[in-house]
């Protein structure tokens, strides 16, 4: 017995490839790539989704609370590097360890901020808005221009 139900695209990988939480196909950011020199760039996003048409900010001054996550992420993931780093190096007082730690910690979450900056982005966005089946059957919306 088959169903035509279409397959509800993956909750966290939606989530981290930043499409739209509420019908997972459309991109929520003009350009997929995070990295970019000018950092009006990482924050350039559809005011609505290309395909569902959900409006992304919320209310003004949505975004604010995407603070906290990217605070928790940053966090998370420092926290990530001291295990590793302590399995692969040993992280001890005696010497520079923990310093040199630190700097590498803090080179590696400048490095990826605009990614964690966009993913906080769309963590936050999924906390609101959910998954509507409805939308999974606009397989090729209308383009208004």
């Amino acid at each position: 017995m088959s169903t035509n139900k279409p397959t509800r695209p993956n909750y966290f990988l939606s989530m981290l490839t930043m499409k739209c939480p509420r019908c997972r196909k459309g991109p929520m950011f003009k350009d997929s790539n995070p990295f970019h020199f000018k950092l009006s760039k990482i924050f350039d996003m559809h005011d609505n989704c290309p395909v569902c048409g959900q409006k992304y900010e919320l209310e003004a001054g949505f975004w604010f609370g995407t603070g906290y996550v990217s605070y928790a992420l940053s966090v998370a993931f420092s926290v990530f590097n001291l295990i590793w780093y302590a399995v692969f190096f040993g992280i001890s007082w005696r010497d520079n360890s923990i310093l040199i730690w630190l700097g590498i910690n803090g080179v590696l979450l400048v490095l990826i901020q605009p990614w964690l900056m966009r993913l906080s982005r769309a963590i936050y966005l999924y906390f609101f808005v959910y998954y509507d089946e409805k939308t999974a059957q606009l397989e090729k919306p209308h383009h208004h221009h």
